[in-house]
């Protein structure tokens, strides 16, 4: 009777605090609007009952165009009256996106007038605000769809080797060899180009330097300031060590330097959802054997360990040593060896169950068994999921047992999504949770680490660029939605109560590199 007394409380709290989310109405301005950032987050917090309220996708950069920060400001400041809560990207709201943010020509008075608006914002609104922003990636050189300045394509990896070895000098001494070749490089680059590159990132230096010092004076509740794709030896490492520092006497609660980018919207949008609940999420963290939390993935600048754990902080959750009294689990699968591949690599990402492997699944089996919450951090492989893994839970029907998965992109953007979103499926029911996981699953699984390289393939043999298909754009997005659906068909084990239907797959940014995949799970 007591038993029954304790749940019919537990079950009256549960809704009113729906209830209450139900009213409650978040103003979010994302990064860009690639799905990642934009619908995956609004599908999530949708789920838990609020009113996500975005701009024009129109005001909104991509790779092809800037974006309009003054439009997009204009447009924060008519639906501020309406809303609750702010989660803003101060990438957008300064230079009009991400991508924007590497190819700007801005002078620095613009940018720091921009900057002060969350001030102003801040004294005019009074609700509890919380930002995301980026610190210039610096990649190793120009990709077929570079989104750099166009010299980054002929001197991006000179440009790259040089700061990485500027950044070296200060953390340690460099050898006779490295001197030699940062003299080489130097006279190698044009010095206009350099010019540039680091006039720009100077600026994004002060505006970042700025928002801190807004963050210590209480404008925002919380700043989550990340690393785009760098490296161990970086300019982006080097100026993330420099704000890090300059952010030093604030704390962890507050804000944080940490590693990635397109994960960001997610954690803030979290942290909010959690605060505004007065929940802190419990999360415990597994590693597989070897290198662990020690792996230092592709395209980051820190252990994954670092990045995993300053994750939790940032979703408002608490990482605590006792599984039994995790709200959720978080099962990183990791090689042994500590070394992550590209999972569109055929000749690495095949189906054969790895030692490895068969030594992380055998407690998720365990955990899964006895009840417990487990989600799967899948950064064995970058840019998509590991096959092997993959394949495994399907033959075990683990797929629709755990409670969120994610492998989608860099190591850092597929964990921080993955927190994000997990520590907030306590909230959700079965159904909820199942659309999320084959959201997941369409995209990191079917898409990424297959799908997608058939795709380039035929692109070329139908005289179309992968990369720009421009007119092409209708057929690339029939042959993706057939072959995802056959993917779907022979790989997901869907429970019998529920239908996938109406599935639906483009391209949202008219390139090969993410899809948005759209479905109906009925029953």
């Amino acid at each position: 009777m007591i038993r029954i007394f304790f749940l019919l409380i537990a079950v009256v709290m549960m809704m009113t605090s729906t209830a209450a989310a139900q009213s409650k109405k978040i103003l979010y301005v994302p990064i860009d609007d690639r799905p990642c950032n934009l619908f995956q987050v609004v599908q999530v917090a949708e789920k838990l009952g609020y009113e996500i309220l975005t701009p024009p996708t129109e005001f909104f950069g991509r790779n092809t165009h800037k974006g309009e920060p003054d439009k997009l400001w204009a447009w924060l400041e008519e639906n501020a009256p309406q809303a609750d809560i702010a989660v803003l990207s101060t990438d957008s709201l300064i230079y009009g996106s991400l991508v924007a943010s590497r190819l700007h020509d801005l002078d620095a008075q613009t940018i720091l007038e921009r900057a002060q608006r969350f001030k102003t914002f801040h004294e005019k609104f009074f609700m509890p605000t919380y930002i995301f922003g980026t610190i210039m990636r610096t990649p190793r050189s120009a990709s077929a769809s570079s989104v750099e300045p166009e010299y980054y394509k002929t001197y991006g990896a000179k440009i790259f080797q040089y700061t990485a070895l500027l950044d070296k000098q200060e953390m340690q001494n460099l050898s006779r060899k490295d001197q030699r070749q940062l003299k080489t490089l130097e006279a190698e680059i044009p010095a206009e180009y350099l010019d540039d590159w680091f006039t720009r990132r100077n600026n994004n230096f002060n505006a970042n330097k700025y928002l801190i010092d807004l963050t210590r004076n209480g404008v925002f509740e919380y700043f989550l300031l990340g690393c785009d794709d760098s490296a161990m030896f970086s300019q982006t490492h080097k100026e993330s060590r420099q704000l890090a520092e300059h952010a030093s006497d604030i704390g962890k609660t507050v804000i944080q330097v940490t590693s990635g980018a397109d994960e960001l919207g997610m954690l803030m949008v979290a942290r909010a959802i959690n605060d505004d609940r007065d929940e802190i999420p419990f999360v415990s963290v597994m590693y597989n054997d070897g290198k662990g939390a020690a792996t230092f993935p592709a395209y980051g600048n820190e252990p994954i360990g670092i990045s995993i754990d300053a994750a939790i902080i940032a979703a408002g959750g608490l990482r605590i040593p006792a599984p039994e009294r995790a709200d959720i689990i978080l099962a990183v699968n990791t090689r042994e060896s500590g070394k992550t591949f590209e999972s569109p690599d055929a000749k690495k990402n095949k189906l054969r169950l790895r030692g490895d492997l068969k030594t992380f699944l055998k407690p998720v089996k365990e955990f899964i068994a006895q009840g417990y919450p487990v989600a799967i951090v899948d950064i064995a492989f970058a840019n998509g999921s590991d096959n092997a893994l993959m394949n495994q839970l399907k033959k075990d029907d683990l797929q629709f047992k755990i409670r969120a998965y994610g492998g989608w992109n860099t190591a850092t953007n597929s964990s921080g999504f993955l927190i994000g979103a997990g520590v907030l499926t306590k909230f959700m029911d079965d159904k909820d949770i199942a659309e999320l996981l084959i959201t997941r699953y369409l995209d990191d699984w079917a898409y990424q680490a297959n799908v997608r390289q058939e795709v380039v393939s035929a692109a070329y043999g139908m005289g179309i660029n992968p990369y720009s298909p421009n007119g092409g754009i209708d057929k690339l997005n029939a042959l993706i939605t057939e072959k995802i659906s056959a993917f779907a068909d022979k790989n997901l084990i869907v429970p019998r109560r529920w239908s996938l239907q109406d599935l639906n797959v483009r391209l949202p940014w008219n390139r090969v590199f993410e899809c948005d995949p759209r479905f109906k799970l009925v029953g």
